[in-house]
């Protein structure tokens, strides 16, 4: 080995040293994974199941994983924190290394990612950051938000809890408003769903309270007809749904949302604001799109903005038809495992056919699901989906329900045991 080569390679060693993960084996390569939700997770432990002599440093900020499916039923009492709740240590098992730390910056030409604590050379980078929002979409939102009178709640966690706690100490006879924002945003059911929950909550611990739901979509974005379907029967007089209706403001103090035509008060006021791709990856320029979204090679997930580096899940300028899910993200993370290792052994990564599915539930023991099949179109240049393939359920059942809890079991199992 040069010289110069032998002191990089043992610079690199001393800073993992001091991030408490030094390699004590050899190894193919190193690949450094930021983010440890179902994109990063899963690609972590499908890069080293499939290649165990990669060396894999997984870098998550939070000390466990708090999975967003299910946790709408959190909000009806339903189920709880607990529940949604898994360690990520368990990667370990495969040989990731699990940093608890912070990706602070990425230089894609020196292969680099900072940290808070030190600083980590990589050959390959994976980075599934997430979501993070546009708060100066919705003016007032930010200092609102700061004084807790109004929450998102759609990052599960510590915002899921106060809005529980909201809805608990609401009077009977108040007024729940949920603003939706325009797609695309993660989880295109999730706040039809959520409506569901809280009606339900309502409905058995405050019945003359109300759900407004104000979408600044024309119309239910997912399963529009199911869920319209399970508030008639099951929420007679609890639902109000208006399209069509885009909060560009809040006011914490009054507890009032402003729409571009009128203001409209709530006890409890619950805004999701718009959507971009996290803060790592606006920071460190994998944006391309709309100030928003980062686009990618679906044959491999690599960044169009930055050579060797992979990005997944929500973060993704979506493909067409293609829904910001955890099933997404989950198979996000192995379309990069595959083609990482591929290319690490010096072969071309060949596209691979994902599924999506999503389940939601409409009561405590009913369940809703759409799915669809997405494979790459060389024309296109794209994943585009199967003719044919997915759909809505029939009608909403126990059965589904049944089926979204094994769904999840085995999707937080895949990314993180």
């Amino acid at each position: 080995m040069k010289r110069r080569e032998f002191l990089k390679a043992a610079g690199a060693a001393t800073t993992l040293a001091a991030a408490g993960c030094a390699s004590t084996t050899p190894s193919k390569a190193r690949v450094v994974v930021i983010g440890g939700g179902f994109g990063g997770a899963t690609a972590a432990k499908y890069i080293r199941m499939w290649d165990p002599a990669v060396d894999v440093v997984l870098v998550e900020r939070e000390p466990a994983f708090i999975s967003c499916p299910i946790s709408n039923l959190v909000l009806a009492g339903f189920t709880g924190m607990d529940d949604i709740t898994r360690r990520i240590d368990g990667l370990e098992r495969h040989g990731v290394r699990v940093v608890r730390d912070e990706a602070v910056a990425i230089d894609a030409a020196k292969k680099t990612v900072r940290l808070r604590h030190g600083e980590i050379a990589y050959e390959r980078l994976v980075v599934s950051p997430g979501i993070d929002f546009t708060f100066g979409d919705v003016q007032g939102y930010e200092q609102a938000m700061q004084a807790g009178r109004v929450l998102h709640a759609w990052k599960a966690g510590p915002q899921t809890v106060a809005l529980r706690r909201q809805l608990e100490q609401m009077r009977d006879g108040g007024v729940y408003v949920l603003s939706i924002p325009l797609a695309p945003y993660r989880c295109p059911p999730g706040p039809y769903e959520r409506v569901s929950m809280v009606a339900a909550y309502f409905k058995q611990a405050k019945p003359r309270s109300k759900v407004l739901v104000l979408d600044a979509n024309p119309d239910v974005t997912s399963k529009g007809g199911l869920f319209k379907r399970a508030w008639s029967d099951l929420y007679p007089g609890i639902v109000e749904y208006r399209g069509n209706s885009r909060a560009v403001g809040v006011d914490g103090t009054a507890m009032s949302v402003r729409l571009e035509v009128e203001d409209v008060k709530a006890d409890v006021l619950n805004v999701v604001p718009p959507h971009r791709a996290g803060d790592i990856a606006a920071k460190s320029g994998l944006i391309t799109t709309n100030n928003r979204w980062c686009d990618v090679d679906w044959r491999t997930m690599e960044s169009k903005a930055a050579r060797g580096v992979h990005v997944l899940g929500d973060a993704t300028l979506s493909a067409p038809a293609m829904p910001k899910s955890a099933s997404m993200a989950n198979n996000h993370a192995k379309i990069a495992a595959s083609a990482i290792v591929e290319l690490l052994n010096g072969r071309e990564p060949q596209p691979l056919k994902i599924l999506n599915t999503c389940y939601s539930f409409v009561s405590r023991n009913e369940a809703i699901r759409v799915s669809s099949v997405h494979e790459w179109e060389p024309g296109q240049g794209t994943l585009i989906p199967v003719k044919g393939s997915g759909g809505v359920s029939a009608a909403r059942s126990e059965a589904e329900a049944n089926f979204a809890w094994s769904w999840a079991r085995t999707i937080w199992s895949d990314s993180l045991a």
